[in-house]
C-alpha cells in the first residue's frame, strides 16, 4: 500500500506552506471554491432575470449537480489513472470557458433554455473532477502529522467562500447584472486553473489494466465493502436527508414567519460560514485519529435539538444562535469525514473512493431539500420536527455501522 511519507515535522498551519506545491494548490481550491460558491448564486439570478421561472432556476440548480453525482465513480477512476493536479485544471479551464458562453450566448439572444440545461450538465460532471480532487490530492502532498491542520485549513476555507462567494455575486449582480458576475466568476476559476500550472503530482498515476467503466464499478464496490466508508456514507446520507430541510426552510421561516428580508437570511447563512470558519481553525490544531467517529455521532446529535428549536421559534436571537452550533458543529463533522476517510483508505484508491464516498454522502442533501419544499408549503414545524428526527437516526447510524478502528472494519 501507498503511504505518503510521514516525516517528523511539528504539526502547525505555518507547516503546511512549507510543503512544496501546496500553498499553490490551497490557493487554487480557495479560488476555485469562491467562484463555484458565486456560480450557485449566479446562475440562480441569471435564470430568474433572463427568463422569470423559478422552475427553470430549480432545473438548472438540480442539473448542475446531478450528473456529476451519478458519474462520480467514473471522475474517481479518472482521476487515479490520470493524475489530480492536470484535471483539476482542466475542470477549471473548463468552467470559466462555460462561464464566458453562457454569457456570450445570452448576450447574443441565442440561449434558449434546453442549450443552458445542456451546458450546464457538462459542467457538472467536470466539477466532480476538481471537487474530488482537492480532497484527495491534499493527504497525498502531506505527511501523515499535517493531516488534521489540512482537514482544518481545507474545512475553513470553505465556510470563508460560503461568507464571502455569494456577497460578491449578490452585489455584482444587483449593480452590473448576471452576465458581468458570470464573467468575474470565470475569471476567478481562470486564475484558480494557472495556479496549479506546473504543480508537480504527488504520486505515480494508477497503472490500471482493466478498462475505465471496470475501474468505476471497481470504485463502487470498493466503498460497498469497506466498512468505514459504507458506514460512513450510510450516516451521512441519513444526516444530509435530515438536515437538507435548512437551505429551503431557514429562507421560509425567515421570510414568512419572522417577517424578516432577503439580507436578512443572507446574514443568517453568513453567520453560519463564520462560526464553520473558527470552528475547522479550532479542531484542525486537534489530534482527531481515533476520535473521528466520536466526533461525527456527537456532533450530528448536537444538531437534532436544533432543528426542534428552529421549528417552534419567534426569536430572531435564537435563530442566530443556532445558525452560530449548526456552522460550528457541521465543520467539526467535515474534519472528523475527512480524517477518518483519508486514514482508513488506501491512498492507491483516494480518486476512485474519495469520489464515491463524497458523493453518496452529499446526495441527501439535494433529496431532503426536495422533499420538505411541499411541506413547507404547508407548516414551517412539520418538516423541522421531521428533519430533527431523521437526523437521530443519522447520529446512531454514526456509533452502529462505522467501526471503531480501521482494523474493527
Amino acid at each position: 500500500m501507498l503511504e505518503p511519507t510521514p516525516g517528523s515535522i511539528p504539526p502547525s498551519y505555518a507547516a503546511l506552506l512549507r510543503v512544496p506545491g501546496f500553498g499553490r494548490v490551497a490557493l487554487g481550491t480557495l479560488l476555485a471554491r469562491l467562484g463555484g460558491q458565486m456560480w450557485e448564486i449566479v446562475l440562480v439570478l441569471f435564470v430568474l432575470q433572463r427568463y422569470q421561472s423559478a422552475g427553470l432556476a430549480g432545473l438548472t440548480v438540480l442539473l448542475s449537480i446531478l450528473p456529476g453525482l451519478i458519474l462520480s465513480p467514473v471522475a474517481g477512476a479518472l482521476l487515479d489513472r490520470q493524475g489530480r493536479i492536470r484535471l483539476m485544471i482542466l475542470d477549471y479551464a473548463a468552467t470559466a470557458g462555460v462561464g464566458a458562453l453562457i454569457v456570450a450566448l445570452s448576450l447574443s439572444h441565442r440561449l434558449p433554455p434546453p442549450l443552458l440545461l445542456l451546458i450546464v450538465s457538462v459542467l457538472g460532471v467536470s466539477n466532480i473532477l476538481s471537487i474530488t480532487g482537492a480532497r484527495s490530492l491534499f493527504p497525498l502532498m502531506l505527511p501523515r502529522a499535517l493531516w488534521d491542520r489540512a482537514n482544518g485549513l481545507d474545512t475553513s476555507m470553505y465556510s470563508l467562500t460560503a461568507v464571502v462567494g455569494p456577497a460578491i455575486a449578490g452585489l455584482v449582480v444587483a449593480n452590473f447584472g448576471p452576465e458581468a458576475a458570470l464573467l468575474l466568476t470565470a475569471g476567478v476559476v481562470a486564475i484558480a486553473s494557472l495556479s496549479l500550472v506546473g504543480v508537480r503530482e504527488p504520486i505515480a498515476r494508477v497503472d490500471s489494466g482493466g478498462s475505465l467503466i471496470g475501474d468505476a464499478r471497481a470504485a463502487l464496490l470498493y466503498v460497498v465493502r469497506h466498512a468505514s466508508l459504507r458506514g460512513l456514507a450510510i450516516t451521512l446520507f441519513l444526516a444530509n436527508l435530515g438536515f437538507g430541510v435548512i437551505p429551503v426552510g431557514l429562507p421560509v421561516l425567515v421570510l414568512r414567519h419572522l417577517h424578516g428580508s432577503a439580507a436578512n437570511v443572507g446574514q443568517i447563512f453568513a453567520v453560519v460560514g463564520l462560526a464553520g470558519l473558527a470552528a475547522g481553525l479550532l479542531i484542525g490544531r486537534v489530534n482527531t485519529e481515533g476520535r473521528e467517529r466520536r466526533l461525527i455521532a456527537g456532533c450530528i446529535a448536537i444538531q437534532v435539538p436544533t432543528l426542534v428549536l428552529l421549528a417552534f421559534t419567534s426569536s430572531w436571537a435564537m435563530v442566530f444562535a443556532i445558525a452560530v452550533i449548526a456552522g460550528a458543529t457541521g465543520s467539526v463533522i467535515n474534519v472528523g469525514i475527512f480524517a477518518l476517510r483519508q486514514r482508513r483508505t488506501d491512498p492507491a484508491w483516494f480518486g476512485r473512493a474519495f469520489a464515491v464516498s463524497m458523493s453518496l454522502n452529499f446526495a441527501g442533501v439535494p433529496i431532503g431539500s426536495a422533499l420538505s419544499g411541499p411541506l413547507l408549503e404547508q407548516s414551517i414545524a412539520l418538516p423541522l420536527v421531521l428533519g430533527a428526527a431523521v437526523t437521530m437516526v443519522g447520529a446512531v447510524a454514526a456509533v452502529v455501522l462505522i467501526p471503531k478502528s480501521a482494523s474493527s472494519g
